[in-house]
């Protein structure tokens, strides 16, 4: 990992709605400009993701995604309306930002959700995207949330059993993600507080078996960003993102010419390496690696493979 590096320009960015979006510039002012593109959704930009990219090489862009991270107003407050937080808003905020730095085209990094964004990013502004790289890949259509939230399920009986019993007895055999998003937007802060623990506890319990993966990935951050990630989460997977189900992979053909890296864990047990397999198959400029001993939170062989595609793009 490299030295920590501090951002040399920050700011809010106005993207309407009352919303404004935080974001910031590390690296080197006329470096290859690149976005990091964060997951959750709602899980904001870590300051280490800072170092994901050679500062002497790249202009590298960081944002916080609408109501989480630095981005205001915060969705841990109850208060904060998220129904101008959708795939469009975001995909819309990104595009503003390029513009408000004054960039041409970039490279787009990110992974899980992030990827998500991405991938409906670039198939609505290819030409302003260089290169893409996809570390665990998703998109997030209704098969993969119903295999995440229930599915997978079937490895993890008793932790399934948990998070089903978090919500009302009337709602444990209908849509699950629902009734969690209006249990986490109760007036009653014990009941808000209940559900976002009960959702991170399941989210825990699914990268448990990850030979190089934390125990608690998801529930060791602080309160309000255990409420902003899952009050995000449940918003946009109960409405399936927004997105008509399987068209990133249907208008995949509008990333021809984009050069792209996938970087999947054979071990991911909450996003099956078929989703990337699948978008490999669609899209003729991307290389799809599947690294063996990773799951959906990576491990060195993971590392080494980011790397090496942020080596190849860097002076492409």
């Amino acid at each position: 990992m490299r030295p920590p590096v501090e951002p040399h320009d920050h700011g809010m960015l106005d993207v309407g709605d009352g919303n404004l979006v935080y974001w910031e510039v590390c690296g080197n002012p006329d470096g290859k400009p690149v976005a990091i593109v964060h997951g959750g959704p709602g899980s904001g930009c870590s300051i280490n993701a800072r170092r994901t990219f050679d500062p002497e090489r790249f202009r590298t862009v960081l944002f916080d995604q609408r109501n989480c991270g630095r981005s205001r107003p915060h969705a841990a407050d109850p208060a904060t309306d998220l129904s101008a937080n959708t795939t469009h808003h975001l995909v819309a905020d990104m595009e503003l930002l390029r513009e408000h730095l004054g960039i041409d085209k970039w490279l787009l990094y990110g992974g899980s959700w992030g990827s998500t964004l991405i991938l409906a990013y670039a198939e609505t502004h290819p030409e302003r995207v260089s290169e893409i790289i996809i570390p665990a890949v998703t998109m997030t259509r209704r098969s993969e949330i119903d295999w995440l939230y229930r599915g997978v399920g079937r490895f993890f009986p008793e932790a399934w059993d948990r998070f089903r019993r978090g919500v009302p007895e009337a709602d444990r055999d209908g849509d699950l993600l629902k009734a969690y998003a209006r249990l986490l937007s109760d007036p009653d802060p014990k009941v808000r507080e209940k559900a976002a623990v009960d959702w991170v506890t399941w989210e825990d319990a699914v990268i448990s078996l990850e030979v190089n993966g934390k125990p608690n990935a998801y529930s060791d951050r602080p309160a309000d960003g255990v409420m902003a990630l899952t009050r995000i989460c449940s918003h946009y997977f109960s409405n399936a993102a927004w997105l008509e189900e399987g068209v990133l992979l249907r208008d995949a053909g509008r990333l021809a010419g984009i050069p792209g890296v996938l970087i999947h864990g054979r071990q991911d047990m909450g996003g099956p390496v078929r989703t990337a397999w699948e978008l490999a198959q669609a899209w003729p400029d991307a290389e799809l690696v599947v690294v063996e001993d990773s799951g959906h939170t990576g491990s060195e062989a993971f590392r080494k493979a980011i790397f090496s595609a942020i080596d190849r793009f860097a002076d492409r």
